[in-house]
């Protein structure tokens, strides 16, 4: 299994659309509603000039996605961290936060949001990838956990070591 990541362009917009709505779907259906679900495609055109948005590719089929803006200062919010049901479970959301932490060579503080009944997702978060929950929030009827994960004071080398993503 062979991951790569390729910088979206707009061009790449209904492919996104269909790569979220694949991911997001079983979200919409538990919760009503979901912001990554249903985009227009120039919705997700706007959010391309937005966030950086990476595609994520497994043997060159295009699986996921992993977005993230920069807030200033070394601080990133990640938008999106998605993976196509038939991929989940397979260590590539892992990677990709691997990947969005190499990439941001110089990021000191990542932030996200995932529902707080997410318990895979907060599993995720937490236990694989170094996160922390800092605070609630509410998007409409939906309650998130805000995480935070910030740059150890380990070397370099102590950080490749590390087991988390």
């Amino acid at each position: 299994m062979k991951i790569e990541y390729k910088q979206a362009v707009i061009e790449d917009a209904e492919l996104l659309v269909n790569i979220y709505n694949a991911s997001f779907y079983d979200d919409y259906l538990r919760y009503g509603s979901c912001p990554g679900y249903g985009q227009s495609k120039e919705t997700m055109e706007e959010s391309i000039g937005k966030y950086t948005k990476h595609i994520i590719l497994c043997d060159n089929e295009p699986v996921g996605c992993i977005s993230c803006i920069d807030l200033g200062e070394g601080v990133y919010e990640i938008g999106c961290l998605c993976v196509i049901p038939e991929y989940q479970g397979k260590g590539i959301g892992t990677q990709a936060m691997r990947f969005i932490k190499s990439f941001y060579e110089d990021w000191v503080r990542l932030t996200l949001v995932t529902p707080i009944d997410k318990k895979e997702n907060v599993k995720f978060y937490t236990e694989k990838c170094g996160f922390r929950i800092e605070s609630t929030e509410r998007d409409g009827n939906v309650e998130l956990f805000r995480f935070v994960a910030e740059r150890s004071l380990f070397s370099d080398k102590e950080e490749e070591n590390n087991s988390l993503c």
